[in-house]
């Protein structure tokens, strides 16, 4: 579903670490109401960490979903482990408490069109239409 998972009224932890930010955009855009999101703890990359290295332009044309709900996001991030400092390090755990979100202008919720990444250079999902026998492209 391509990180388009709802989650339907009840507390939910996504444990989504490594994956792209195409998945964490969709995964936001599928729960964009302040009741949704605050229902939600995410654990995977650095939401400030995308914040830090993308252009602020492409974060908000790409990536409009991460970039909106920057503000009303409280982040923490874990502890590295010496071992692999190239491998888990940048790794948080993220949640929207509710009264962050609801300081948010409200036009931030009124936008809901579905993301669709046609000017993304760097999607980093295999799209349904792209993986459509089930194999990932060679």
């Amino acid at each position: 579903q391509e990180g388009k998972h709802g989650v339907g009224g009840s507390a939910t932890l996504f444990y989504m670490v490594h994956c792209g930010k195409a998945l964490y955009n969709n995964l936001l855009w599928r729960n964009w109401s302040a009741g949704a999101l605050s229902k939600m703890v995410i654990i995977g990359n650095s939401f400030k960490g995308m914040e830090e290295r993308l252009l602020s332009r492409i974060l908000e044309r790409d990536y409009s979903y991460i970039a909106k709900v920057l503000k009303g996001t409280e982040e923490v991030a874990l502890p590295t482990h010496p071992r692999y400092l190239d491998t888990f390090n940048d790794t948080s755990v993220h949640w929207f408490p509710i009264q962050k979100l609801k300081e948010l202008s409200p036009e931030v919720w009124t936008f809901v069109e579905e993301p669709t990444y046609e000017d993304c250079d760097d999607v980093e999902i295999i799209r349904k239409e792209d993986g459509a026998d089930g194999r990932s492209p060679a």
